[in-house]
């Protein structure tokens, strides 16, 4: 006769703790990339170029280094006009603004763009100045407009006027005339009187007698 079966109970032991999910570490280094096979080329690989331009020619620049010439666009010069004798001669402190503006130029190594021109040619396209103008005329001519409009304001008595031209001969052009002034009797002024002549340095280069 065979015993019962017994059963033994045992305490059940506690459940375990949950898992902390951690956050994935991230790779310190990326994964080497795979180098992907090397493919066997039956030919050499061809050399891809752009599609080339034909450039033509013209037989006259053939073997010629040099490069074209541009047009010179006309260039617009200022002026104030006067006779000579008022703006050579009687103008008070003409002589010292000329000089003075002159002297900057060459402290600063600019390059001159004012002149004096007497009897300049270019009169002959202002009919209606040249007939209220006392002859041997002189004009300040310069390529700074506004520079001409400030002399304007300050020797009053002038007309006032522009013109373009292709070059700087051109403009600065003039007829040979001989200046006189009479001397006056009696000089009243606290100032001496200007030098005959004082207005060569400001004439056009090579000029003789004002003509260029």
């Amino acid at each position: 006769m065979m015993a019962p079966a017994t059963l033994s109970l045992r305490p059940c032991a506690p459940p375990a703790p949950p898992r902390i999910t951690l956050p994935c570490a991230r790779a310190w280094f990326a994964p080497a990339a795979r180098a992907s096979p090397a493919v066997a080329a039956s030919h050499p690989p061809r050399r891809l170029c752009g599609p080339r331009r034909a450039v033509a020619i013209e037989s006259d620049q053939q073997g010629s280094s040099e490069l074209p010439k541009q047009e010179e666009k006309p260039k617009t010069y200022h002026f104030l006009v006067a006779n000579a004798k008022f703006m050579l001669d009687e103008e008070e402190h003409f002589q010292e603004q000329l000089a003075e503006k002159l002297r900057n130029y060459a402290e600063r190594d600019k390059e001159r763009d004012f002149w004096l021109v007497v009897e300049p040619k270019f009169l002959d396209r202002f009919p209606n100045i040249t007939k209220r103008l006392k002859r041997p005329a002189v004009a300040l001519v310069s390529t700074d407009g506004n520079w001409i409009t400030f002399m304007k304001l300050r020797l009053d008595r002038v007309l006032q006027d522009q013109f373009d031209a292709e070059s700087v001969e051109e403009a600065l052009a003039s007829n040979p005339v001989e200046l006189k002034f009479e001397k006056p009797e009696k000089w009243t002024a606290p100032y001496p009187k200007y030098e005959f002549g004082w207005w060569k340095p400001f004439l056009p280069p090579k000029a003789s007698n004002g003509t260029v």
